[in-house]
């Protein structure tokens, strides 16, 4: 199957792009593996006539978005994301008839249609260069509120209005300080992402987006309990052999899994799933992703 990939890539000038929290079987015939940022810049740089990307929804929605001349295929077309899906147009606008002089900050995990209604996008890798980057004192930022929360105790001089007010990753919110005591009983550092709870950030050593967490893992020995998505630690321990990296089995998004090596095999062979958007959506959505990207992590 690899080798049937490998071949249909040279064959087709087609990019794999594939999340942190793919399955190691699609990370390992991936061209590039990276978070959201990691993977929108690639998107921006590759050369590939196919893009076909690895993840969830929105993921290749930015990738087309960055791609307009390009095609782009998601292998897996129901693979979305529920976090973005908290968040709508219409609230966007709600908020934004209730704070007029606000920024509009989408986080990177929303629909393009969203990504369409904001001034620029973040990642978890970036929101707080993001928010510090605007000149506005207040900024709208959805959908993710834990997010929101971290960006604000990190911004302190601007007010930060989340919206929807509970938005959260079930995979995140589903870390609690009982996790916080487990992993210091293994006498272990905690390695957090800024979806988890405030109190469970609080107790961290670290607060890291996906691809901070890779960077970070360079440096050091020590091990790690690692609060995100488990797919992570699995990663960690192929990069960094070496080193003791500790998941909790239960954080698993459903739909990052929902991708098969035989889907990748499929989409690469047929070119489907394509993604297609309006092309009016795309423009004021690419202005959004732009601009993050030129802020840098």
């Amino acid at each position: 199957m690899e080798k049937e990939i490998i071949a249909l890539k040279r064959e087709k000038n087609a990019t794999v792009m594939a999340h942190n929290y793919q399955k190691m079987e699609i990370q390992s015939v991936a061209d590039v593996v990276g978070d959201s940022l990691e993977l929108a810049v690639r998107a921006q740089e590759t050369t590939a006539d196919l893009i076909v990307l690895c993840g969830v929804r929105f993921m290749a929605e930015t990738a087309k978005i960055l791609n307009t001349d390009r095609k782009v295929v998601i292998p897996v077309p129901e693979a979305g994301c529920p976090l973005a899906d908290q968040l709508t147009p219409e609230t966007i606008l709600e908020a934004k008839r209730k704070h007029p002089n606000a920024a509009v900050v989408v986080y990177i995990n929303s629909t393009a249609e969203c990504k369409a209604l904001a001034d620029i996008t973040c990642t978890s890798a970036n929101a707080v260069a993001v928010v510090r980057s605007l000149d506005e004192g207040e900024i709208i930022f959805g959908p993710d509120a834990n997010l929101a929360a971290y960006a604000q105790r990190q911004v302190p001089d601007k007010t930060i209005i989340p919206v929807p007010p509970d938005g959260h990753c079930y995979v995140h919110t589903g870390f609690t300080l009982a996790d916080v005591e487990a992993a210091r009983r293994k006498g272990s550092l905690i390695v957090c992402h800024p979806e988890c709870p405030p109190e469970v950030q609080e107790q961290a050593d670290i607060i890291a987006s996906t691809g901070g967490m890779v960077r970070d893992a360079a440096v050091g020995s020590e091990a790690w309990s690692v609060f995100t998505e488990r797919e992570m630690a699995s990663r960690l321990r192929v990069l960094y052999p070496g080193r003791v990296f500790y998941e909790k089995p239960e954080a698993v998004c459903e739909d990052m899994k929902k991708i098969s090596i035989e889907d990748l095999r499929r989409a690469l062979e047929r070119e489907e799933y394509e993604v297609v958007l309006p092309e009016d959506v795309m423009n004021r959505a690419r202005r959004a992703i732009e601009r993050m990207i030129a802020v840098g992590a």
